[in-house]
């Protein structure tokens, strides 16, 4: 889990790495009361008051204990159908675009089936299963990763705990499957529900699928079982619509320059001038000196200035995404060509290409922070780069 931070306070701050405030301490409890005076006192019936209040107090009670059997009262507004699927099952936002390029691979796999096996296989945990040999979210064993593991987010390493790889190698897993069920229902050879004959070749395999024409016996309760967690997850099938930016939720429509060619990706790397080694929070994009640099989503710009790390930096602020705040940052321009406060197109001109700062050459450092953590730009440009 990357516990890098930028806000926009820290955006002109030179340093690459950000600290997390320490979570404030718990509440001391109070002091108890004092306790009361002893002594006998005279036994005395119940007063007015009490023959008076005591039969609407016995009712307030009925009526708020049938109230938390049934789940209180309606609610007079509707439920917002943006609610943040990641907020709600508490799972890292930064899986989110993962799942999305996982499910962008074939046309049947959508990321809510993808979240929904990763929830029903592992919980999102990544503990091993010391028993099956399985590892990581996706539960992978080292056989089926040395067929479908890869180092998807390119961090120097292939692993089934690296949660990047681990959906992604599901969803070619899950895509591959799919294809091979496809091919079965055009010949005639078994009859369903693609998702549903994908998934149950997921649980029990594709022979069992096509000696049952359908859905086995076997693979019955794993299906139930993952259908059921889908509504869960639904929301990361539908488009964004927090902040009218239009687009795919978590895609960005336009490359930040052209073309994408990645001279050192997001990860850990020795830095080429300081020799320290630690996070590269964003991806380098190779360019020409002067090249054009543009807004890769729409948003206003909070920051654009020039540091001694970053060089000449821009930050935009393109509101949320599904609950979490979503911004871009473009560093070493040769120049800036937009200012503080000013609302920009995806597309729209900020800067040129250059080697200001703590660079070896001209190219573009381009960097994603959703909700205040540095995440891997890749799979955010699949849709638009």
């Amino acid at each position: 889990m990357n516990d890098e931070r930028l806000t926009v306070a820290d955006a002109a701050v030179d340093a690459d790495e950000r600290q997390q405030e320490h979570p404030a301490g718990p509440e001391r409890p109070k002091q108890p009361g004092q306790p009361e005076q002893a002594g006998k006192r005279k036994r005395r019936g119940p007063g007015f008051f009490t023959l008076l209040l005591l039969p609407g107090l016995v009712t307030v009670t009925g009526v708020a204990a049938f109230l938390a059997l049934t789940g209180g009262l309606p609610s007079p507004w509707p439920e917002d159908s943006g609610t943040n699927p990641a907020a709600a099952v508490d799972i890292d936002p930064s899986y989110v675009p993962w799942l999305r390029k996982a499910a962008s691979a074939c046309t049947i796999l959508e990321p809510s089936v993808l979240a929904a096996q990763i929830d029903q296989l592992s919980g999102w945990s990544d503990d091993t299963d010391a028993l099956s040999g399985q590892k990581g979210i996706a539960a992978f064993t080292d056989t089926e990763w040395r067929i479908w593991g890869r180092d998807d987010d390119g961090n120097g390493h292939s692993s089934p705990r690296d949660p990047a790889d681990a959906i992604m190698a599901l969803g070619r897993q899950d895509c591959s499957l799919a294809e091979k069920v496809t091919e079965l229902r055009t010949e005639g050879r078994v009859n369903g529900d693609l998702v549903d004959l994908t998934l149950a070749a997921y649980s029990s395999g594709t022979d069992a699928v096509t000696k049952a024409g359908r859905v086995p016996p076997t693979a019955r309760t794993y299906l139930a079982e993952v259908e059921a967690l889908i509504p869960r997850y639904e929301a990361l099938d539908r488009a964004d619509s927090g902040g009218g930016t239009g687009g795919a939720a978590g895609a960005l429509p336009a490359a930040p320059v052209s073309p994408l060619t990645i001279t050192s990706p997001y990860g850990s790397r020795e830095h080429p001038l300081t020799g320290v080694t630690k996070l590269h929070t964003g991806v380098d994009f190779a360019a020409p000196q002067g090249a054009r640099v543009v807004a890769a989503r729409r948003g206003r710009v909070v920051f654009a200035a020039s540091t001694s790390a970053y060089g000449n930096r821009v930050v935009i602020d393109h509101g949320t995404i599904e609950g979490k705040r979503l911004e871009t940052t473009y560093s070493h321009l040769s120049s800036l060509e937009t200012a503080v406060g000013q609302a920009v197109e995806a597309g729209a001109p900020i800067g040129r290409v250059g080697s200001t700062g703590l660079s070896t050459g001209p190219h573009l450092h381009f960097e994603v922070v959703l909700d205040g953590y540095y995440t891997d730009p890749r799979p955010w440009l699949v849709a638009g780069g």
